[in-house]
């Protein structure tokens, strides 16, 4: 609020004293809506008819021009030793910044931009996880920050930590293949943190791991099962969350079902045991709903996915059949945040999930059906 004051004061050209902002609760939203903008909107429009006025987006307008959660390309090279262990890892990531919010310049509001005011980004959020959190002997991490996209783009759950660790995890599952190793296994002798180590055994257990080197032996069933790995420490210094994820690939049609998610977390000391599983659910559900369908789609010229139809998510049908939870209460560690750590193994848990029930790798999300099906047939 106090940053939208500030851009609202440019915007209008007053004193940041002489405007009141009134919060009020609405619909939850990790990340960036079009709130901010309704505020200017309903400013500017105040301030031309001298009256005050109240604005509503619509779906189809809040579709079309909140900002969006930012695109991302990653690259991966790697190697592994006769032993068994990674001894090269290459890793480079293109973003643009993942926060957009108001800070006080009036260009960041729509109303703003859309009359050409300037605006100062800082380049926020790509770089989260960019790092893995193995112990490599020889690694590279190089962030390109691409200034200009085709789409306006801020925050959505994460800000790109997901992302990384859909790369990452998804990358070092390859690296256990090459390597002839258990993926739970070959992330463990790469892991010198307790605490990291504890989540992933946690999660395994959890999960009643049976270790396995590659894929499963593909079978004609036209339902394809596998189980997935994947584990990451938020941004590096937070809250621990490792995941086992169990799918259904239907290699008729392409859609992806997952049955069951077990979660391990560690944030630290837990002082509200219920709040932290709600958490890790939303995250889990948004996640999936995030890896199988979400995509924003346009042309040259517009957003074209302005619906939920156009713009499709997970339903309550297709919800996990069950979530498992194992909490690790760390009471001599401060407490940290659980609002997004278990999002980012989400995509690489599936994805890993997927080569382990049909030998392929998926490197797009969302694995839509139409995606899956056309990599099952390359």
């Amino acid at each position: 609020m106090f940053g939208l004051r500030g851009s609202l004061a440019k915007l209008l050209n007053r004193p940041a004293e002489r405007i009141h902002l009134v919060f009020a609760e609405g619909a939850g939203c990790y990340g960036h809506n079009g709130a901010d903008d309704v505020a200017a909107d309903a400013a500017l429009l105040s301030r031309a008819v001298g009256r005050p006025v109240r604005v509503q987006w619509m779906r189809h307008d809040e579709h079309a021009w909140e900002p969006k959660g930012p695109a991302m390309v990653m690259q991966a090279r790697g190697a592994v030793d006769g032993n068994g262990r990674a001894v090269a890892w290459e890793y480079e990531v293109w973003s643009p910044t993942h926060s957009t919010r108001p800070r006080g310049d009036a260009g960041e509001t729509l109303a703003g931009q859309l009359q050409g005011l300037p605006i100062k980004v800082p380049f926020i959020g790509g770089d989260r996880n960019a790092r893995h959190g193995y112990e490599i002997d020889n690694e590279r991490v190089v962030i390109h920050w691409l200034a200009d996209m085709p789409l306006r783009v801020s925050a959505l759950r994460g800000l790109g930590a997901p992302q990384n660790t859909f790369a990452n995890e998804s990358f070092i599952d390859e690296l256990a293949a090459v390597a002839g190793a258990d993926p739970v296994d070959f992330r463990l002798r790469h892991l010198r943190d307790q605490r990291a180590i504890d989540v992933v055994r946690a999660a395994a257990s959890l999960a009643s791991w049976q270790p396995r080197i590659g894929a499963a032996a593909l079978a004609e069933n036209p339902i394809a099962r596998g189980r997935g790995f994947a584990y990451a420490q938020y941004e590096n210094e937070n809250a621990y969350a490792a995941m086992v994820a169990d799918v259904e690939v239907d290699r008729r049609t392409g859609a992806i079902r997952v049955r069951r998610v077990f979660v391990a977390h560690d944030c630290g000391l837990i002082v509200n045991p219920d709040g932290v599983r709600n958490q890790i659910e939303g995250n889990v559900v948004q996640t999936i709903s995030r890896t199988l369908k979400e995509e924003v789609r346009f042309d040259r010229r517009r957003v074209t996915s302005l619906d939920w139809q156009s713009y499709p998510l997970l339903r309550f049908s297709e919800v996990p059949d069950a979530i498992e939870i194992t909490l690790i209460d760390r009471r001599d560690q401060p407490s940290v945040g659980a609002g997004e750590p278990a999002a980012c193994p989400v995509p690489a848990a599936i994805a890993n999930a997927v080569f382990a029930a049909t030998g392929v790798r998926l490197r797009r999300v969302p694995f839509t059906p139409e995606r899956v099906k056309e990599a099952l047939h390359t």
